[in-house]
């Protein structure tokens, strides 16, 4: 048995284990019990029980490291499950790993699969922007060695270590960075490596299997947080995408609900029988706006809410090229279409920013208009061909004119009223054009056209006591662009009296054409004597009469001889010397004669005419 100071001793070793004392302190029993004159034997007893104190000292300084290490690592991974954006778990993942090893710095790197490297995604103690922002390839460094390879690497002082590749843009960052001691360890997703983290000192070091292994399994850790933020990130990414898509859904079908109904309220005003002043007001009404309606030609068709202003060409070009509606000067232009066809135009003013839906809608009514125009134009074109095939019958035989007079009064055409009969011509504008453009003078004058011997023909209402021939050759040239020359009669007593009426147009037509005359209109009694000579029943007594009666009936009166001057002047070649020596008169006499003639027939007397 041992002494009694050597039992003290013993008890005051187990006392320091109790107490969880410093290492140096377990050397004290025995200098104490050498201090007491302890044997030899005693002190060799106490020394050996201060070395078995000693090793259950660092056993369970080694199971209280491990313990904390271990807690960290469940407070880690309850930290990582806590958070929800990746920065935060990145973050946090680089400042434990830091905590947990005591070293100066920690990064972590991720793989970028698409340019085949890795890069520097977060840091914690780094104090270098070029360190910060490093990239490194697969194999290089020994970053890029532990993405390759998906194995845990660490070096005591990386900058003399040869057994990595060093490349000059990894040593410089590292060199500005001062790092020396560096431990790498993948971060793993099964056998797919998605990334690296680091832990380095500023001085050379030595990592233990402990420190590697409690880097690889935070490392573990990170890469199921990393994973987990990523997929929930994506979550809530598609999910707003969802949500985005279901309001675009939403807007969409909205859109569409408001542009069948509009489109519904505007062909059920078409087919109750609408006309284009009422559609017009309609889209006003639908986009509040104005609206302006313009035929091919730029002709006003219909207006609402908007003043007058004429169609801009080249955006109508335009939206006929694209199909679309297009923007102009703040007001928005949409071609109307028949397939290539150009029909016309629809112009909505005061809504420069209108949406894509208002733009359909809009694009919707154009689509409308073109509906209505087409049929009007059918409409009009069956109407045209019913007066065509009348007049056809008015100015052909016929055995049944109040039969012929029934069918004109259905169509709107009192035939007991004088008409005129107008035959037209153009050298250069196609029949069917000239035609349609006889047809809309016949629709806006109340008659009717149509094609007899091989000539467009009209007939129309007579105002006063004229045929103005004139005035429709000037407005049927404008609307087909070329010369169209106009012969006319006046008919009056109903239908039979049109084959006659007709007859004498045609004539007046061809002296017109011989004269020289394309472009212009008459009636054979604007044509004068010539007309008198074309006419069925030529009246030279009358002709005269009307020529030259204010002088006959002067003479009658006076029993002056007038006329016998007037013919001697104009054989004299309209010469006054030379008709006083045939007179055998004063000169004076000759002019006073001639002054009277003037004022008896008017100013123009001397004309050819």
């Amino acid at each position: 048995m041992l002494g009694g100071v050597t039992d003290a001793r013993l008890r005051e070793l187990l006392g320091l284990l109790a107490q969880g004392a410093p290492a140096e302190e377990f050397s004290r029993p025995v200098a104490s019990a050498r201090a007491a004159g302890a044997s030899a034997a005693e002190l060799a007893a106490l020394e050996e029980a201060t070395g078995v104190a000693l090793e259950i000292h660092r056993t369970l300084a080694q199971h209280r490291t491990r313990e904390a290490e271990l807690t960290a690592l469940f407070d880690t991974a309850g930290d990582l499950a806590a958070l929800r954006d990746l920065d935060s778990v990145l973050r946090a993942i680089t400042h434990r790993a830091k905590q947990l090893l005591h070293t100066d710095v920690t990064y972590l790197s991720l793989n970028d699969e698409a340019a085949g490297d890795t890069f520097m995604r977060v840091t914690d103690g780094s104090v270098s922007a070029a360190f910060q922002q490093l990239r490194l390839g697969m194999g290089e460094g020994l970053g890029g060695l532990v993405a390759q390879t998906a194995r845990p690497y660490a070096t005591g002082d990386y900058q003399r270590d040869p057994r990595f590749r060093h490349t000059g843009p990894i040593d410089s960052a590292v060199g500005e960075e001062d790092l020396h001691a560096i431990l790498g360890v993948p971060l793993r997703l099964g056998a797919r490596v998605i990334g690296v983290l680091f832990a380095a000192d500023r001085s050379p070091r030595e990592f233990s299997p402990r420190e590697v292994a409690l880097l690889s399994s935070l490392a573990d850790h990170a890469a199921i947080a990393i994973d987990g933020a990523r997929l929930l990130e994506e979550t809530r990414r598609a999910l707003a995408d969802l949500g985005v898509a279901s309001r675009t859904i939403q807007e969409t079908s909205d859109a569409l609900r408001r542009a069948e109904e509009a489109h519904d309220r505007l062909t059920g005003l078409v087919l109750r029988g609408g006309d284009l002043g009422a559609v017009a007001a309609a889209i006003g009404a639908l986009l509040d706006g104005g609206t302006l309606v313009h035929d091919a030609e730029g002709v006003e068709l219909a207006r609402s809410r908007t003043r007058a202003q004429a169609p801009p060409a080249r955006a109508v070009t335009a939206s006929r090229t694209s199909g679309r509606a297009v923007a102009s000067d703040g007001n928005w232009v949409c071609a109307v279409l028949a397939g290539p066809e150009l029909l016309g135009s629809v112009t909505l003013t005061g809504r420069p920013g209108l949406d894509e839906a208002g733009r359909r809608l809009f694009e919707r009514a154009a689509m409308v208009t073109a509906l209505l125009l087409l049929l009007r134009r059918s409409v009009a074109q069956t109407e045209d061909r019913i007066r065509g095939e009348l007049l056809g019958d008015l100015l052909g035989p016929s055995g049944d004119p109040a039969g012929l007079a029934e069918r004109a009064r259905r169509l709107g055409v009192d035939l007991a009223r004088p008409h005129a009969l107008f035959v037209l011509h153009s050298d250069t504008a196609p029949r069917p054009r000239l035609l349609a453009a006889a047809a809309h003078q016949a629709r806006e004058r109340r008659g009717l056209a149509g094609v007899h011997h091989d000539h467009a023909v009209l007939l129309a209402p007579a105002p006063g006591t004229g045929a103005d021939a004139a005035g429709l050759a000037a407005a049927l040239g404008r609307a087909v662009g070329a010369p169209v020359t106009v012969g006319a009669a006046r008919a009056e007593g109903g239908p039979a009296a049109l084959p006659a009426a007709h007859a004498e147009a045609l004539r007046c037509l061809t002296a017109l054409c011989a004269l020289g005359r394309a472009g212009d209109g008459s009636t054979l009694a604007e044509l004068g004597f010539l007309g008198v000579l074309l006419g069925d029943r030529p009246d030279l007594s009358g002709y005269v009469r009307a020529a030259l009666g204010p002088v006959l009936d002067y003479d009658a009166r006076r029993g002056s001889d007038l006329i016998h001057t007037l013919r001697v002047y104009f054989a004299s070649g309209m010469s006054q010397a030379r008709a006083k020596e045939v007179l055998h008169v004063h000169v004076n006499t000759v002019v006073q004669r001639l002054d009277r003639i003037g004022r008896l027939l008017g100013p123009d007397w001397q004309s050819p005419a």
